[in-house]
């Protein structure tokens, strides 16, 4: 380290350390004021486009003063980014995972069997957890970092490409997403009319159309720090939302579609779930691969949500404070996909499920429940809406007033990006016949690398910059078992992204095979 003219912190991004300065013990854990922050794995990132070379006489500061300069540059503003506390950070995640996918853990388990369900929902969770903190771990050691395109760069030694295919990957995952809830938006309303009706032209289009409007006004908050209160009221919505989801199906005689007796379809002639509802501890002999995976991935593309961390702790006014956030909202994701996905599916087995699993429940149940999940189907959209948005708009005005400033030109802009985005969303929402399996291939393509590849990647460049790879250099128990750790992690990317992709594609392939793939914007009703 030396002292520039002005006396802030140089740090030489590739002199020997004296010590390895990798976050030990209970800060690597829980973060906090005293949390160490590690050496860079390169200077700051060189710019993309519309960046002046001005912004190059940062890549010698130190971390801390990368973050201090943000925060002075910021000072006065109107509009300021960096202002999210811990607590602010925690509601954004919160309104992130506990969402509308609980409802698929029942299926889930009934697929896998409760036990190894709850197990793998567990291991799954700490997964995720481990490779967010090292996201974390990266993101103070570089500050200027503002999404994990940046990251993407850095990862592969500061290459153009690695940014466009991060990039490219990032805003296709955002964006599905953001269809997926205007289609989930169509199915609610279908869900409460209770079907087919002339009052409204062309029912599920009109409805996602609506949908779309309502969720792009939703999304014009240009910081994070507002959009937290709004996901705090979401998640609360979704936490009694799934409550009374569990509380209908102990208390409902017996789930939707029950029947005492063998029955058949009138029209086709197959046999129709009958009989008390089978729950089965570990998964039935005749579960396939493909099935079981599906259900599997399932659970991991729920928890798999590390695509906006860096966006969030870039809008953190103090980073280190991330992990209290991160362990807060695992905890409680870990207590409620176990609680919700094991009692929904204790009480309607396995014949009568359905996902999300408010089609178990009798209509006047499903409805009510369904019901509180209305904030949660628009936040979760306008979320990665904003995500989406704001990684555009930075790079348009990174170096003018229009960022900071509430000037017609940026609020149009940002406007129009948010637009740009919902409109492809509702086309998409509206275009893709087997829209749920597609979701999951693109989540088998890019999850893989979000969720897992980077995080491994990551670990490994910090400890080279740190001085010791710790698989090969620091022999110590610890050491060898990180090392472990995240050499499994790069494996489980890239199970993901091989038989993942394979187990979807196959799904997509029995759907056409058994005619349930529908029409291109079908105006039929697709309520549960």
């Amino acid at each position: 380290m030396v002292k520039t003219d002005s006396g802030s912190d140089l740090q030489l991004p590739y002199e020997e350390a004296d010590v390895i300065e990798m976050p030990r013990s209970w800060s690597a854990w829980f973060g906090g004021p005293n949390t160490a922050i590690g050496r860079r794995i390169a200077p700051r990132i060189a710019p993309v486009a519309g960046e002046s070379a001005d912004d190059e006489s940062d890549s010698g500061l130190s971390s801390n003063a990368i973050l201090e300069k943000q925060l002075a540059e910021e000072a006065g503003s109107a509009i300021q980014y960096r202002t999210c506390s811990w607590q602010k950070t925690a509601a954004l995640l919160f309104s992130e995972y506990i969402c509308l996918a609980i409802m698929s853990f029942p299926w889930s388990y009934s697929v896998l069997g409760l036990v190894p369900g709850i197990i793998l929902t567990v291991a799954q969770a700490l997964v995720v957890l481990y490779t967010s903190l090292i996201l974390w771990q990266f993101c103070l050691r570089h500050p200027e970092v503002r999404d994990v395109c940046d990251i993407g760069q850095m990862l592969f030694w500061n290459k153009k490409w690695a940014w466009w295919f991060t990039a490219v990957m990032f805003v296709l995952n955002n964006t599905f997403i953001q269809a997926l809830h205007v289609l989930l938006g169509a199915k609610y309303v279908n869900t409460l009319i209770g079907g087919e009706t002339t009052a409204i032209s062309c029912q599920t289009v009109t409805i996602g159309l609506i949908v779309t409007i309502i969720s792009w006004i939703a999304s014009l908050p240009r910081t994070f720090g507002v959009l937290s209160h709004l996901g705090t009221g979401s998640a609360i919505f979704t936490f009694i939302s799934v409550i009374l989801a569990v509380i209908f199906a102990g208390v409902e005689s017996h789930p939707a579609g029950y029947s005492p007796v063998p029955v058949t379809d009138p029209l086709t002639g197959e046999a129709l779930p009958s009989g008390a509802p089978i729950v089965t501890l570990i998964p039935l002999a005749t579960t396939t691969f493909v099935n079981g995976l599906n259900a599997f991935l399932n659970i991991s593309y729920t928890f798999i949500g590390q695509i906006t961390l860096p966006s969030f702790i870039a809008e953190m006014k103090e980073p280190r404070d991330f992990p209290k956030a991160l362990w807060a909202c695992t905890i409680l994701e870990i207590i409620v996909f176990s609680i919700v996905g094991g009692a929904i599916y204790a009480y309607t087995g396995n014949q009568y499920m359905t996902t999300p699993a408010f089609g178990s429940l009798q209509p006047l149940y499903k409805k009510i429940a369904f019901s509180f999940m209305i904030p949660t189907i628009i936040f979760l959209g306008v979320l990665y809406a904003s995500v989406s948005a704001r990684f555009v708009f930075l790079r348009i005005f990174h170096n003018s007033r229009h960022k900071n400033e509430n000037t017609v030109i940026g609020w149009a802009t940002w406007a129009a990006i948010l637009l740009a985005t919902w409109i492809l969303a509702f086309i998409i929402a509206n275009s893709i016949p087997f829209f749920s399996s597609l979701l999951s291939l693109l989540s088998s393509l890019f999850d893989s690398f979000f969720g897992f590849i980077f995080w491994g990647v990551a670990y490994f460049r910090m400890r080279k910059a740190d001085g010791a790879v710790s698989l090969f250099k620091e022999r110590t128990l610890r050491g060898w078992f990180e090392g472990l750790v995240n050499i499994i992690i790069i494996l489980t990317g890239v199970f993901f992204l091989t038989a993942g992709t394979y187990a979807t594609i196959q799904g997509i392939i029995d759907e056409y095979a058994a005619g349930s793939v529908g029409r291109p914007f079908s105006c039929a009703s697709n309520g549960i």
